[in-house]
C-alpha cells in the first residue's frame, strides 16, 4: 500500500502531465486554481462541492479551459472485443485538470477494482468504474459472491476509514444529528435483508442493437443482462434513525443521499444526491447498511455505510453516504434531475428535454435467460435446458416464469422446485427444459409474472427510450436448434463423428458429400423431377 506522500507525489506527476498534454494554457495559470484540497481527517478520495458554490464555480472555470476527448461512438458500430470495453478517457482528465489531490483518482480506483473485483469479471467501463459478471458467476446462486456482484459507479472511489466516517442527518428534521459507524451499530436494531439491486440499464444491449438513442458512455453504459445482483445486507432502518433525531418537520417529503464521490455533468461538479420519497422510508425499505453477505462493505460497493432502497433503481442506493437531508422536495441533484428519466417513443435528440421524461424508481418486472446463450447450437433430445433470473421491484415478487420456444407463441412454466425461494425484495433464479421440436434458427424467450399480476412487453420496441433505460420486454435468444431424435439429424451426427468433424462452427461447409450419386439418383426419382413435364 503507498503512503499518503506517495500517493500525493504520484497525483501531481500525473495531473502535470495531463495538463501539458490537454492544453496550451501554462501549469502555473491553473494550478493555484486547481488544488480541491480532501478536508476530513482519514476521508481519502472527497472533496465537499455541495457546500461551495463558490468552490463549484470555480472548477467549472478550469474545466472550461480544456477541450477533452470527445465521446466514443460505441452504438452505431460494434463494441470493441476488449476486457475493459470502454475507456473512460475524458472523465479521468476531469480529475486530472482540478490539480494533484484529485489527478490520480482514477488510477486509484482501478487498483480498487482489481483488488475487489474477481478476474473473470466484465469491465464494461473502466472509470467511473461499471462491470458486470459473467452469466457463469452470476449464474451460481441466489446470493451473489460481493466479488462478482455488478458496480455502477457515477465517479472515483473513495477510501474512508470507518471509525472516522460519520454520517450528518439535517434539513427538515426536528433534531439534526452527526451519527457515528458505532452511533449505528449501538443505538439503533440490527436488521438483515436479502435484497436484489438493479441497475436500470440492465440489458441496455438490446435496445441498442434494435434502435439507438441516447449516447454517453458512462450514463447509458452498454450494460447486457449482469447489471443485478443479490445480497444479505446488514445494518439499520433509516426510519429508527429519523425518529431518533426528532422525526420530520411538517412539509418535509423527501430524504436527500449526499454520496462522497465526485460527479461531474456539462462542465460542472457535484457530489452524488439522490432521494426518495418519505413513503419509501416509513415503510422500513430504506436500509443504512455496513455488511455485506457478511462481510464488512467492500469499498467499490461504498464503505463504510451505503443506502439501500429495496425495490428502486440502484441508482438511489447511494454508496459512500455522509449526508442525509430532509426535504420538501425531491434532491435538486443533476443524478435525481437530468438522469435515469423515461421518455415517449416520439422524444429524442431533435426534441427531448428533461422535463418531458418521469422519474423511474420501482423496479419493473423483468427477466432474463443466462442459458443457452446468444447463436448458441445446442445439440438436444427433444428438451433444451434454459436457466435465468426473474425480478420485480417495488416490494413484489415473481410467482411464475416462462419460456416459449417458438418466439412467443406458446409459453411453458417453469417447475416451483426450479425456482428460488421467495422474498420480498429479491430475484429468483430458475431453470427449465422446455419442449423444443424446431430444427435450424429458432427464437427462445422468456418472461415472468409478478404476485400484482405484471408481466412483461413483447418485444424490445415496445420497451425503447431515448435513455435506453428499462429494458423489460420478454428476453429473446437466436439459437441453432439440433434434435438428435430425428433419424436424419442423427444420421448426420454419427457420420460427422465418423469422419472426425465437429458440428461447430455450423458455417463450415461438411467435408464430405452429404449424398453418393446413387442416393441422390433414388432420391429425386422418388419426389419426382426438378421440372415440370410439360
Amino acid at each position: 500500500m503507498e503512503t499518503i506522500k506517495q500517493l500525493k507525489e504520484t497525483a501531481t506527476r500525473a495531473y502535470e502531465e495531463t495538463v501539458a498534454k490537454m492544453s496550451s494554457v501554462e501549469i502555473s495559470e491553473t494550478s493555484g486554481n486547481a488544488d480541491f484540497a480532501e478536508e476530513r481527517k482519514g476521508w481519502h478520495g472527497y472533496v465537499e462541492w455541495e457546500d461551495y458554490p463558490e468552490k463549484k464555480k470555480l472548477a467549472a472555470a478550469v474545466l472550461a479551459k480544456f477541450k477533452f476527448t470527445p465521446i466514443p461512438e460505441f452504438q452505431l458500430k460494434p463494441l470493441p472485443e476488449t476486457n475493459p470495453i470502454l475507456i473512460g478517457h475524458r472523465w479521468k482528465e476531469y480529475y486530472q485538470v482540478l490539480g494533484p489531490t484529485m489527478a490520480n483518482w482514477p488510477d486509484e480506483s482501478w487498483e480498487i477494482v482489481k483488488k475487489e473485483k474477481g478476474e473473470k469479471m466484465i469491465h464494461v467501463l473502466d472509470f467511473p468504474y461499471n462491470g458486470e459478471p459473467p452469466a457463469d458467476e452470476l449464474m451460481k446462486g441466489k446470493i451473489t459472491d460481493n466479488k462478482y456482484h455488478f458496480v455502477r459507479n457515477h465517479g472515483n472511489i473513495p477510501v474512508i476509514e470507518p471509525e472516522e466516517w460519520s454520517v450528518e442527518i439535517g434539513g427538515m428534521v426536528n433534531e439534526p444529528k452527526r451519527l457515528t459507524l458505532h452511533d449505528l451499530k449501538t443505538k439503533f436494531p440490527i436488521v438483515e435483508m436479502t435484497v436484489t439491486l438493479q441497475c436500470s440499464g440492465t440489458r441496455r444491449i438490446e435496445q441498442i442493437h434494435e434502435y439507438p438513442g441516447e449516447g454517453d458512455e458512462l450514463i447509458n453504459a452498454p450494460w447486457a443482462e449482469g447489471a443485478i445482483g443479490t445480497a444479505k445486507y446488514k445494518g439499520v432502518s433509516l426510519k429508527k434513525v429519523l425518529k431518533y433525531c426528532g422525526g420530520l418537520k411538517d412539509g418535509a417529503q423527501h430524504l436527500e443521499f449526499i454520496g462522497a464521490d465526485t460527479y461531474f455533468k456539462k462542465g460542472r461538479v457535484y457530489n452524488y444526491a439522490v432521494s426518495v420519497p418519505w413513503r419509501k422510508v416509513k415503510s422500513n425499505e430504506v436500509l443504512l447498511v455496513w455488511e455485506m453477505n457478511g462481510e464488512p462493505l467492500p469499498l467499490i460497493h461504498g464503505a463504510p455505510v451505503r443506502a439501500v432502497v429495496t425495490g428502486y433503481i440502484g441508482a438511489r442506493s447511494c454508496k459512500w453516504l455522509y449526508k442525509i437531508n430532509a426535504l420538501a422536495h425531491s434532491s435538486m441533484g443533476p443524478v435525481q434531475r437530468q438522469e435515469y428519466l423515461y421518455y415517449n417513443h416520439q422524444l429524442g435528440k431533435h426534441n427531448v428535454k428533461f422535463s418531458n421524461g418521469f422519474s423511474i424508481q420501482d423496479m419493473p418486472v423483468s427477466s432474463a435467460m443466462m442459458f443457452p446463450k446468444e447463436k448458441q447450437v445446442i445439440i438436444h433430445d427433444g428438451k433444451i435446458e434454459c436457466q435465468g433470473w426473474a425480478y420485480s421491484g417495488g416490494g413484489r415478487w415473481v410467482e411464475r416464469v416462462e419460456v416459449s420456444p417458438d418466439g412467443g407463441h406458446t409459453w411453458f412454466p417453469a417447475a416451483v422446485q426450479n425456482m428460488t425461494t421467495k422474498h420480498y425484495h429479491a430475484w429468483r433464479l430458475w431453470k427449465l427444459e422446455v419442449p423444443t421440436y424446431a430444427e435450424g434458427w429458432i427464437e427462445l424467450c422468456v418472461r415472468c409474472w409478478d404476485n400484482a399480476n405484471n408481466t412483461e412487453p413483447t418485444f424490445v420496441r415496445s420497451a425503447w427510450n431515448w435513455d435506453l433505460h428499462v429494458t423489460s420486454s420478454s428476453h429473446r435468444v437466436k439459437i441453432y436448434s439440433v434434435n438428435k431424435t430425428y433419424p436424419e439429424t442423427a444420421e448426420r451426427l454419427r457420420l460427422l463423428k465418423e469422419h472426425g468433424e465437429e458440428f461447430e462452427p455450423i458455417t463450415k461447409p461438411v467435408g464430405f458429400a452429404v449424398e453418393t450419386p446413387e442416393e441422390y439418383e433414388r432420391n429425386v426419382k422418388e419426389i419426382g423431377d426438378r421440372e415440370p413435364i410439360d
